[in-house]
């Protein structure tokens, strides 16, 4: 446990729970009544105070004016509470101010802390599993927002206290990819990465949007010729072809496994580099090719058990209609797979690989939502313990002002190109407002990317990730509200401060006899949300609540840097502790960017 807990968790705990006791104390000594519970929330900006009792719940069990009851429990806990030292009501709400002590004797807890916030990770494990591309493809603009949702879920679950697995599953075998394949023993004349200068993914991409091509070109020519269009969909040579394909890479053929391992590799080389450039990593991965077969046994074993039930043609289902869903096949007539086995086997092999995984983490577009639905009530049904700790985070489709992609047509927007889009956005902006003055066309190129890439991931993870999306790039790298740039801007001009600070030899220690300005009352407020932020970011599965708390805590710096000033404090102890304030607002600032996969410059 981190160095810092025990204050920090008497600190941010206590107080509440100890307003808590107080006010059921008062309610008890003065009404002779017992509440259950009493409801805070935060003070609002146009009232004195820094937390609020809620009065109108207690009139369930109370009787009198809410008014009257709230400037009752308010007196009776400036009597009985040192730390609270005045009180307003205001209709039905108690706001309660809480002394200037209290704020600094936790900001002293926490300010040689660097992982103020941050627990260490011990107990179960959570497996979160995030970009399972389709290795015919480059990655594109929808797999940005799931790798970036997936990346920034599993460190902020990370962040909270649990051990966590990053993994994917490669969708490497099917169709989609004997139709790549086959385009380019067609049409490749062996063509190579290193022949052509291209990715290896958008190599093979390019061929899976020939096959597509070639196969509408098959298809008009068998209509012209009396074929009707349903029938010509299915007898298009090409794609016959291409079945055959798939049909010798299941037997086994050599010829097809070896092209088949070759322009997979390809695909992989190509993948690692766009991973790379998007800033993220996994710690296990699994490939569809070695997954494809699992699960057969465990739809036995429910047959077995009575969890399946077997239909006269001989294929296999599970009976959930007693559970507001429907019948589902886990396995054919012919005995074969459907993806629904596939899923269950997987899960199963993952927890047997990773004993200490107590849940799972999916994150998958929303249009697989029934199908995690009937997964995860399968799982259960098959008596797994872990099957309880199984969430599906289900996001929306990303749109451009152009409108949706389509990779078989080859209109998709490519993860690569899009980053280098970015950079070079961001360099546009930053020339235009001229902040770039001094420095070398390395160090632009260098926070040109930074600025650029975290514009990217901000955009799209504030918001709630159940919600559509529509990227506006320029919007994106707005150096002026909710934005990734706004934030890395203030970083960086708290760093200037720190510098200026450095030089001039001050001091960050705290003296007690500091007497708090609103302004830097409501930043230690801000600063001392942080855990607690993490936590319920972690519960809901939500990047969105530590990007828009990261917003909260910047705008107040800003307000507190416009009103206060820092270096130029009138006496010496004012200005450490403001220095120090503000280091601390720095050390959140680039703590919370860290989970969401964002990096911070010390200059802009």
């Amino acid at each position: 446990m981190p160095a810092y807990a025990g204050i920090l968790v008497y600190k941010l705990m206590s107080l509440q729970n100890t307003l808590s006791i107080h006010v059921k104390n008062a309610v008890q000594e003065l009404y002779q009544a017992q509440l259950l519970s009493v409801e805070f929330q935060a003070t609002r900006k146009e009232f004195e105070g820094d937390i609020t009792v809620v009065v109108f719940p207690m009139l369930r069990v109370l009787k009198g004016n809410p008014v009257q009851i709230g400037t009752q429990i308010g007196e009776y806990l400036v009597a009985h509470v040192s730390d609270v030292t005045g009180f307003n009501v205001v209709k039905g709400f108690l706001n309660i101010v809480i002394a200037d002590s209290y704020y600094l004797d936790f900001f002293k807890g926490i300010q040689e802390e660097g992982n103020y916030g941050i627990k260490v990770p011990e107990g179960k494990a959570v497996m979160v599993e995030y970009s399972s591309p389709n290795t015919n493809k480059p990655l594109h603009l929808g797999h940005v927002r799931n790798n970036l949702l997936g990346y920034a879920v599993a460190k902020i679950i990370e962040a909270s206290g649990k051990k966590v697995y990053k993994t994917q599953i490669i969708n490497d075998r099917g169709i989609h990819i004997c139709k790549s394949m086959l385009a380019w023993q067609r049409f490749g004349n062996g063509e190579t990465p290193e022949s052509t200068g291209l990715k290896g993914d958008k190599l093979v991409g390019n061929y899976y949007v020939k096959f597509d091509q070639e196969y509408k070109k098959e298809i008009t020519q068998l209509v012209a010729e009396g074929v009707a269009e349903e029938h010509a969909k299915k007898e298009a040579p090409i794609l016959v072809e291409a079945q055959e394909m798939l049909r010798k890479w299941e037997a086994g053929d050599d010829e097809v496994v070896a092209l088949w391992k070759k322009m997979n590799q390809w695909v992989y080389d190509g993948f690692d580099v766009t991973y790379k450039n998007l800033g993220v990593d996994f710690d296990h991965l699994y490939y569809e090719s070695n997954t494809y077969l699992l699960g057969k046994d465990n739809i036995q074993e429910g047959l077995e058990n009575g969890v399946f039930f077997k239909k006269e043609d001989g294929s296999v289902w599970c009976d959930l209609t007693e559970d507001g869903l429907d019948e589902k096949i886990v396995l054919r007539s012919d005995g074969t797979a459907v993806y629904m086995t596939q899923d269950i086997g997987t899960a199963i092999q993952r927890v047997k690989d990773h004993p200490d995984v107590g849940g799972m983490i999916y994150t998958v577009g929303n249009e697989q939502d029934y199908h995690f639905k009937v997964l995860f009530l399968i799982l259960k049904k098959l008596g797994y313990d872990w099957a309880e700790n199984l969430f599906h985070l289900s996001y929306g489709m990303v749109d451009l002002p152009s409108g949706k992609m389509k990779s078989r047509e080859g209109t998709v927007v490519d993860a690569d190109d899009l980053i280098s889009e970015m950079a070079k956005t961001a360099g546009t902006i930053s020339e235009d407002l001229g902040k770039l003055d001094g420095y070398s066309q390395e160090e632009k190129n260098g926070l040109y990317k930074t600025i650029g890439l975290g514009a990217l991931k901000y955009y799209i993870l504030k918001v709630d990730p159940k919600k559509r999306i529509l990227f506006n790039p320029e919007e994106s790298v707005d150096f002026q509200g909710n934005t990734g740039p706004f934030i890395q801007y203030t970083y960086a001009r708290i760093q200037s401060i720190l510098r200026k600070a450095k030089e001039t030899n001050v001091a960050t220690t705290i003296g007690n006899s500091t007497v708090l300005h609103a302004k830097e009352k409501e930043l230690l407020k801000c600063i001392q949300d942080y855990p607690a932020t993490i936590e319920l970011a972690a519960e809901n599965h939500s990047p969105a609540l530590i990007a828009n708390y990261t917003y909260d805590l910047v705008k107040e710096f800003n307000s507190f840097y416009q009103q206060v000033s820092i270096l130029g404090a009138d006496t010496e102890e004012e200005k450490s502790f403001r220095v120090a304030l503000s280091a601390q607002v720095a050390q959140v600032i680039k703590s919370a960017f860290g989970l969401l996969g964002i990096d911070v410059p010390e200059r802009m």
